[in-house]
Formats: structure tokens, C-alpha cells, sequence
């Protein structure tokens, strides 16, 4: 199926489910992940912010149309492939029309930090997965599953964050989102 027609229909699709895809995934009492290394808040003003609220759901359905896109160290254009920075600042790019870096701890740095539990589609998660902190990140779908481009496998895919690799890596989350 061309790639774009495919694009087409999964976001036709997906603007039907969305509303689905909504709730946010349990987190433990013993300890939220990705909490107690959150930075210190800075103004609202100092982050970076979606113009409108609809752009999060935007994102999600955007990178739902990335989907089995090739992964490609230091991509950031799906026709010669994607990797997590890459198709997150790519998305962010076609949705707001403004750049983040294409670095996964620089966007964590530019982006306001918030608990797992508050996620929303359209949010960030980020991951340890390099033994150092936010080394890999996607993009939250709803429904405890996120959009990333891993080295593995070679493609854009769906994970759900308790996957047995994911969960005890997950480091952090942050919002495109202005403070309310």
C-alpha cells in the first residue's frame, strides 16, 4: 500500500478511536517512575509549548501514520527513515510548524516536566535505555501504549509502557502542553 494512502487511512481511522485512547496508565504507590528524577519547574514561559491543545491529538495521530517507517540512526525525515528524537521533532515540526531539537535529552530539557500519571495523549515519555538518562523517548498514545522509532526491529511501532523492557526504564515524562 503507498505510504501515503496508508497515512490517509490510518489517520481517518484513528480520529474515530481517539477519544479511546485517553486514559492514563496505573501507577504503583510504591513510587512513580520517572518522579523522583524530575528537574526543577521552571516559569511556563521557559518551556517549550503547542499553540493550541488539539495539536497534542494532532501528534498522536501523526505518529500513528508513521507506522512501520524505517528506523535510521540520526533520521529525521520518514522517507530516508526515523529515529525516537527524529520522529518526534518531525512531528512536533508538521504539526506546530516550529522545531525541537533532534536529541532526546535536549527536548526533555526544553519540555515541562509532569508525573506519569498525569499523561495525556500527545505527551512525551522518555527512557533509560543507554545507561544514561533520557537516551530513548516516544510519543504517549493513551491506553498505557506509546508511538516510538526503536533500534530494534528496524520500525515506527506501538509499545505499551508496562512492556518488561520499558517499564524499568522509563524515566520521565513531559507535556507539549502550556500550564493551565
Amino acid at each position: 500500500m503507498p505510504f501515503r494512502f496508508r497515512n490517509r487511512l490510518v489517520i481517518v481511522v484513528l480520529i474515530a478511536l481517539l477519544g479511546a485512547c485517553s486514559s492514563v496508565p496505573p501507577t504503583s504507590s510504591t513510587g512513580t517512575p520517572g518522579a523522583a528524577g524530575m528537574e526543577t519547574p521552571r516559569s511556563g514561559s521557559e518551556y517549550f509549548s503547542l499553540d493550541d491543545h488539539r495539536q497534542s491529538q494532532e501528534m498522536v495521530i501523526f505518529a500513528l501514520g508513521l507506522l512501520d517507517t524505517g528506523y535510521r540512526f540520526g533520521g529525521r525525515n520518514p522517507d530516508a527513515g526515523l529515529d525516537c528524537s527524529g520522529m518526534v521533532s518531525y512531528i512536533v515540526e508538521q504539526v506546530s510548524g516550529r522545531r525541537l531539537p533532534h536529541n532526546a535529552a535536549q527536548i526533555a530539557e526544553r519540555t515541562r516536566p509532569i508525573s506519569i500519571a498525569a499523561l495525556q495523549a500527545g505527551d512525551l515519555v522518555f527512557f533509560n535505555t543507554r545507561a544514561r538518562k533520557h537516551s530513548h523517548m516516544g510519543i504517549y498514545m493513551g491506553d498505557g501504549k506509546f508511538v516510538h522509532a526503536p533500534s530494534s526491529r528496524g520500525a515506527v511501532r506501538i509499545e505499551r509502557l508496562d512492556n518488561p523492557y520499558f517499564k524499568p526504564r522509563i524515566d520521565g515524562a513531559r507535556t507539549l502542553l502550556a500550564e493551565n
